[in-house]
């Protein structure tokens, strides 16, 4: 795995693990709920991955982005996949998405450059 991608994970990781710990039984209700929307229910968990990129993207929330970036990895989608996905929130969210874009892009590569994700 990239450093980019090991950065962003252990960061996430450990503020994930304090604000549950800290944090409202709310807080606790609003992360169960946030892991369970993206289990397979009528929408398959690609699908899902790949609407919470688009919304991410849109949103430009660069944490969201990676998340779901590694989220739709991990879910099988191809890295031609994700770049159409990437086409849809730019055509919706316009040319503010493109930085977000180019950062994502670096998690590709280092997705790519370990195996991690297919390319077609």
């Amino acid at each position: 795995m990239g450093e980019k991608i090991e950065a962003f994970q252990e960061q996430r990781r450990r503020m994930n693990d304090r604000i549950l710990a800290t944090g409202t039984p709310q807080t606790q209700r609003f992360w169960a709920l946030d892991s369970r929307v993206y289990e397979s229910g009528a929408l398959d968990v690609r699908t899902k991955e790949m609407l919470g990129l688009v919304a991410s993207t849109v949103l430009r929330c660069d944490d969201c982005i990676a998340y779901h970036v590694l989220s739709c990895a991990k879910a099988g989608v191809t890295l031609k996949q994700i770049v159409e996905v990437f086409d849809v929130a730019l055509i919706v969210g316009g040319s503010i998405t493109i930085p977000h874009i180019r950062r994502a892009h670096g998690i590709l590569q280092e997705l790519e450059e370990s195996g991690e994700i297919e390319r077609e």
